[in-house]
C-alpha cells in the first residue's frame, strides 16, 4: 500500500501542470481590466495571526503582515493574542499600536478564555463586525513571515476562479541547518509539500490545509461550518469539510513563506504527537461521513478515505515501527520466521528512493533520516492509537515553541548536544527500553544468526538510545508553552 501510494504521488507530482496553467491567475488591476474601479479591484482581505506567549517572534509575523503589498484600506491585520503572560500581551499590543500609528489597519483581539485553542481564537476572530466586509482571509502562525507580494500572487486564484476555496503556499525554513534534527525535518516537509501537496492539488484539487501560509475564501469557510475545535488538527478538519462540499484547493509551490523548524527534541515530539493524534481522531470522526456523502464523486471519496487518511495517516506510521523495530528484530530470535527480501530490502528501498528523489541536496542525510524517522514512528504509533481510541491525551494541545531563529544564525557545530539538566529529566524510558531490546536482538543475531541483520539493528538501537537520552536537537531556552 505504501509503495503504490508513493508511486502514485511521485508520478502525479512530476507530471503536474503548473497551477497558473490550470486556473486563471492574471494579476489584479491588469492593464485594460478594472481600471475604472481603481483600488476596488482589490478585494477586502483579513489577515489573521493567532499567537500564544510568542515573545521571540511576534514582531516578525506582525511586521511581515503589515508589510504586505496591498492597498492599506483593503486589508485588515487581526492579531489574536491568547497569551497568558501579561508582559508578552503588553508587548504584542504595543507592537500593534505602533503599526496602527503608521497607517496600518491592525486589530488587537484578546479572549477571556483559551477554549478551543487556535481554532477557538480563529473562530472568535471571524465573529468581529469588521470581518463582514472581507471576502478572503489569510492565516499565518506567529513565526511565519510572508513576502510582500504574497497576497498579490495568491488572491488572483480566488478572485478569478469561483470554485477555489483555498490557496496554500510553500513553507520555507530559516533554520534548516541549525542541527541534524532540523535537517531531517526539512527533508520530511519538503517531500510533504513537493509530492503530497502537489499530487493532491493537481489530481483531485484536495489536500490538507497546513494551518498557516494559506488564504481561504470566507464564503467557503462559512459553508463548511467554520473553525471547529473537536480535534487538534483544526486545519485538516476544515479542509475535509470544505472538500466534502465540493470546493477545490490549489497549492502554489512558487509562493514561499519563511518559518521556523522546532530544534528542541521535546518540542518536536509534542508537535508530532498533536499532528498524528489529531489526524487519527479526525479520521475516526469523519470516516463514515466521507463514505456516505453524495456531494463528491466516488473516486474523490476513495482518494480521501484510502490514500489521504488510511494509508498516509494510519499505515504510514504503524508499518515502519512494526517492520523495522519489531518484526525484523524478532525474526532473528525465531529462526522459523523468515522475512522475505522484498519486504526487508526491495520495497523499503523503493519507497526511500521515491522520498529522496525530491531532496537530492540532502541525499547524504538519508541514513540518519531513516533511523530518526523509525524512532519517531514509535511515538507516532502511540499517538495514532490515542487518537483512534480517543484516550486521555487525545485533545492535548501544546504550542510549538519558537525561538526566533533567523537565517543568519550560525549552524550548530554538533550533531549531538547535551541538555543542561538532570539525567532523569531528559530521559524517555520507553525509547531506552526499545533500544535495549534492539541491542539484545542484534547481539543474538551476531552470535547465532546467519545473516547481517545485526548491522542495521545495532544502528537502530543506537538511534533509539541517542534520542531516548536526549542527545538530539538543541537546547531550549525555556520550556515549551503548554495548555
Amino acid at each position: 500500500m505504501l509503495l503504490a501510494d508513493a508511486v502514485f504521488m511521485a508520478v502525479a507530482s512530476f507530471a503536474r501542470r503548473r497551477p497558473e496553467r490550470r486556473y486563471r491567475a492574471t494579476p489584479l488591476g491588469a492593464a485594460g481590466e478594472d481600471e475604472e474601479v481603481g483600488r476596488l479591484a482589490y478585494p477586502m482581505v483579513l489577515v489573521q495571526i493567532p499567537m500564544y506567549n510568542e515573545r521571540e517572534v511576534y514582531k516578525l509575523s506582525i511586521g511581515a503582515a503589515c508589510g504586505l503589498s496591498w492597498p492599506s484600506d483593503r486589508v485588515i491585520v487581526q492579531v489574536l493574542d491568547d497569551s497568558t503572560d501579561p508582559t508578552v500581551k503588553d508587548l504584542v499590543e504595543l507592537e500593534c499600536k505602533c503599526w496602527g500609528n503608521r497607517g496600518k489597519n491592525v486589530k488587537y483581539e484578546v479572549r477571556n478564555t483559551r477554549k478551543g485553542y487556535k481554532a477557538g481564537a480563529l473562530k472568535e476572530g471571524m465573529l468581529r463586525d469588521y470581518v463582514q466586509q472581507c471576502d478572503f482571509v489569510a492565516v499565518f502562525d506567529a513565526d511565519f513571515q510572508p513576502e510582500p507580494d504574497f497576497l498579490m500572487r495568491t488572491i488572483p486564484y480566488l478572485v478569478r476562479n469561483s470554485q477555489i476555496a483555498l490557496v496554500q503556499a510553500h513553507w520555507e525554513f530559516v533554520n534548516p541547518n541549525e542541527c541534524l534534527m532540523t535537517r531531517i525535518q526539512k527533508m520530511t516537509l519538503e517531500y510533504h509539500f513537493k509530492v503530497e501537496q502537489e499530487a493532491g492539488s493537481s489530481t483531485f484539487a484536495f489536500f490538507g490545509f497546513n494551518g498557516t501560509a494559506g488564504v481561504w475564501r470566507i464564503s467557503a469557510l462559512e459553508e463548511a461550518g467554520g473553525w471547529e475545535d473537536r480535534t487538534t488538527v483544526e486545519d485538516m478538519d476544515l479542509a475535509v469539510r470544505a472538500g466534502l462540499k465540493g470546493w477545490k484547493f490549489v497549492y502554489v509551490a512558487d509562493v514561499k513563506v519563511k518559518s521556523e523548524l522546532p530544534s528542541n527534541l521535546k518540542t518536536y515530539r509534542r508537535q508530532q504527537h498533536r499532528w498524528t493524534c489529531g489526524a487519527a481522531n479526525l479520521f475516526r470522526k469523519t470516516g463514515a461521513e466521507i463514505l456516505l456523502t453524495k456531494e463528491v464523486p466516488f473516486w474523490w471519496k476513495f482518494y480521501l478515505f484510502y490514500s489521504f487518511f488510511f494509508v498516509r495517516k494510519i499505515v504510514a506510521h504503524v508499518v515502519p515501527f512494526m517492520l523495522y523495530c519489531v518484526v525484523i528484530p524478532l525474526s532473528v530470535l525465531i529462526p522459523e520466521v523468515t522475512v522475505p527480501a522484498w519486504g526487508v530490502v526491495y520495497i523499503p528501498t523503493a519507497i526511500t528512493l521515491l522520498h529522496a528523489v525530491r531532496n537530492t541536496s540532502s541525499l547524504h542525510y538519508i541514513p540518519f533520516w531513516i533511523l530518526f524517522e523509525n524512532v519517531m514512528s514509535f511515538h507516532r504509533t502511540k499517538a495514532l492509537f490515542i487518537g483512534l481510541l480517543e484516550l486521555g491525551s487525545v485533545n492535548e494541545w501544546v504550542v510549538t515553541e519558537k525561538l526566533g531563529t533567523g537565517s543568519n544564525t550560525e549552524p550548530a557545530p554538533q550533531i549531538l548536544e547535551r541538555p543542561p539538566c538532570r539525567l532523569w529529566d531528559r530521559w524517555t524510558m520507553s525509547e531506552i527500553l526499545v533500544s535495549l531490546f534492539l541491542f539484545f536482538c542484534a547481539t543474538y543475531n551476531l552470535a547465532y544468526g546467519g545473516d547481517f541483520y545485526f548491522v542495521y539493528i545495532y544502528l537502530q538501537a543506537m538511534a533509539f538510545l541517542v534520542v531516548g537520552t536526549g542527545f538530539c536537537g538543541t537546547i531550549s531556552s525555556s520550556s515549551s508553552s503548554t495548555s
